[in-house]
């Protein structure tokens, strides 16, 4: 037998009963906050040219992607994420229709270097998209739904940190900073290196109070009060009006009801290539990543032929999964109500019972091993199934309570009228 016959490669998984209900469960309960919510769902292909991709390194490395050809040597990929092909979409088969457009999704993501931590190479992705509309409200709508989403789905201490992009490229454009080191900057705010900003401002001819606002940008998080604070220094409008469209998000965030799972982080300074404004992260205890992420990317749509403005966030369903798990947090198990054996005699009417109990919303398995009834109990309890019905005819039936060990004797018409 071939060595890796057993196996299955690194970064993939098998997700066996409980897991696979659990994952089901939480995808059906994404897909209705997303409809309830005006967000309509799409499929993308599992596979698409690597050109789809290739436009945007900063958000998906050629080097993370899963790569082969087709018969006439064309290089596909493996979808690395979902926003693109949504963009895609958006820019062609979508272009004429009314904005705004709400799209959703649920599917499988793989990325190549995702590996550790709790992460795969292959992964489903949840999210949203709203195309179409660059307000305010917008920015506030997609990461209420996040909110939402991720409280549907039982977890309930978790914080969403908001940036602005914006207000990092204004205060890069006021210092005067170089484009090749503007990237730089970006990675060590994103990183919260302070001692790097310090060593990179530190050769640059900046005014000091600008040169102090740079050096404070990994620590100015917290409450709404991080914008006051920061207005008070003079900046240049790019900044201000950045810091204003954050402010107005917050706000709307608070009617919602949804202030205590929010704080402001204006050192988060992700894609500065592909995220133009609002930027956002999920983060609970017991997942060593983001539970999700998302922002406005209003130059991406264009790039497939129709500029337009967007807007979304995608989560990690097996992310939620892991950290519901570590949090100790009850969940939904699979289960068998009944348990239905016969005798020939009563073959047809088992079939009825099996059938009307199903109807009536319980999981029903029915005995084929041809087992006596002692012999099921012990089937039955090492699957915690709580109880056996026994048709010997339309006449004689007998119900095993497994939990409390009794037997009872009722007809067929007699079990359905009581069901």
């Amino acid at each position: 037998m071939s060595k890796w016959k057993i196996y299955t490669p690194e970064g993939v998984q098998d997700i066996l009963f409980n897991e696979c209900y659990l994952k089901r469960n939480l995808e059906v309960k994404l897909r209705s906050i997303f409809r309830s919510s005006g967000y309509q769902e799409i499929e993308t292909p599992t596979f698409e040219f690597y050109d789809v991709f290739s436009e945007d390194s900063d958000m998906t490395p050629q080097e993370n992607m899963f790569k082969f050809f087709d018969q006439q040597g064309r290089i596909l990929v493996l979808r690395p994420e979902m926003t693109i092909p949504v963009a895609r979409i958006s820019a062609t088969k979508c272009k004429d229709i009314s904005v705004p457009v709400r799209y959703s999704y649920i599917g499988n993501t793989f990325n190549y270097n995702e590996l550790g931590g709790g992460k795969q190479k292959e992964f489903t992705q949840a999210g949203i998209e709203m195309v179409g509309v660059n307000t305010p409200e917008a920015d506030a709508e997609v990461i209420a739904t996040a909110i939402t989403a991720v409280k549907a789905m039982g977890l309930e201490s978790f914080q969403i940190d908001i940036g602005q992009v914006e207000f990092f490229k204004g205060l890069m454009e006021e210092a005067g900073i170089a484009d090749n080191d503007i990237e730089q900057m970006r990675v060590l705010i994103d990183r919260k290196d302070f001692l790097g900003v310090e060593e990179l401002v530190k050769g640059q001819d900046i005014k000091e109070d600008l040169k102090e606002l740079i050096f404070s940008l990994p620590r100015l998080f917290g409450s709404i009060d991080v914008i006051e604070k920061v207005e008070k220094i003079t900046l240049n409008k790019r900044s201000l009006n950045a810091l204003n469209n954050l402010r107005k998000v917050l706000q709307i965030l608070d009617d919602y009801g949804y202030s205590k799972y929010v704080s402001v982080d204006l050192g988060m300074v992700r894609s500065l290539n592909y995220y133009t404004g609002i930027i956002f992260r999920g983060f609970t205890y017991g997942a060593g990543f983001p539970i999700l992420s998302g922002g406005r990317y209003d130059s991406l749509v264009g790039k497939f032929g129709k500029s337009t403005p967007a807007i979304g966030f995608s989560l990690g369903v097996n992310m939620i999964m892991i950290a519901l798990d570590r949090q100790k947090i009850d969940t939904e198990k699979p289960k068998i109500d009944t348990l239905v054996c016969y005798m020939n005699e009563g073959r047809k009417a088992a079939f009825k019972v099996a059938q009307e109990l199903r109807r009536q919303g319980l999981a029903v398995e029915i005995d084929v091993a041809c087992q006596g009834v002692e012999q099921l109990k012990g089937y039955a309890a090492s699957k915690k199934i709580g109880g056996i019905i026994l048709i010997k005819d339309d006449e004689n039936i007998e119900i095993h309570n497994l939990e409390t060990g009794e037997a009872s004797k009722v007809t067929f018409a007699e079990l359905i009228r009581h069901d």
